[in-house]
């Protein structure tokens, strides 16, 4: 199992929400290519790197951070945050992203979106599926929609993406333990996806867990930020 460290920015700034509320945010570092150093130094490989001034926009606002933490470490990054114009497209790939995450537009605008598949590759997109009670929200959990995560999971499986990370909004950031239950039935009806488990993980046997119900990755924020699991802990997962 992947273990994906998350660096969420708010004005070039490292920070979590609880449940995705922008009023409850903390500020955990000022340089985020400090924290993703230390990340690297761990021996991770892998980052998520979320823009949420870009996702409560509609429009990519901190590709500075991205294009700094891409240049200056070996991260393979994941960006995700505001990916809404074949614009913000090139600039997540040509600030040096290995993956864009996209959520709101895979819900919104099937076509565009099936469009930049055919065009770039599937294989360069993990589609962001936002969840609470199983149904889609979007805009920075801003938004709910009458979508599933099943329904949606189906849809882009069939256009060849194989990525899907998932985050109980209702989960994050409350060091609770994750939607686990969510991601076995996910992997019962979908058990070729790479499913990406995110929100909640507050112990080092969550990922155990995580890996468990058959998550190809998770996504860990607050609990490394607030030292619920070190990243001594992680090198078994590495």
């Amino acid at each position: 199992m992947t273990i994906i460290p998350a660096i969420d920015i708010i004005d070039g700034k490292c920070v979590r929400l609880t449940k995705g509320d922008y009023s409850q945010k903390i500020i955990y570092n000022e340089d985020p290519l400090e924290v993703a150093l230390q990340f690297e130094d761990a021996g991770i490989k892998r980052l998520h790197l979320v823009d949420l001034d870009g996702a409560k926009a509609g429009d990519v606002k901190n590709w500075k951070v991205l294009e700094k933490l891409a240049g200056k470490t070996r991260l393979v990054i994941d960006f995700s945050g505001g990916i809404s114009s074949e614009k913000n497209l090139a600039i997540t790939f040509n600030s040096g992203a290995a993956y864009a995450a996209v959520g709101s537009i895979a819900v919104k605008d099937e076509f565009t979106l099936s469009g930049w598949l055919l065009a770039y590759g599937a294989e360069k997109f993990i589609i962001g599926a936002d969840v609470k009670d199983e149904v889609i929200v979007i805009k920075g959990w801003t938004e709910k929609t009458a979508l599933t995560v099943f329904d949606l999971i189906e849809t882009y499986k069939l256009k060849g993406v194989k990525k899907i990370f998932c985050t109980d909004v209702g989960k994050d950031g409350m060091m609770q333990g994750p939607a686990t239950d969510l991601y076995k039935k996910i992997m019962n009806q979908h058990p070729s996806i790479d499913l990406i488990a995110s929100g909640g993980i507050s112990r080092i046997n969550d990922l155990d867990e995580l890996r468990e119900a058959g998550c190809d990755g998770a996504i860990i924020g607050k609990a490394i930020y607030e030292n619920k699991i070190t990243l001594k802990e992680l090198k078994r997962f590495l």
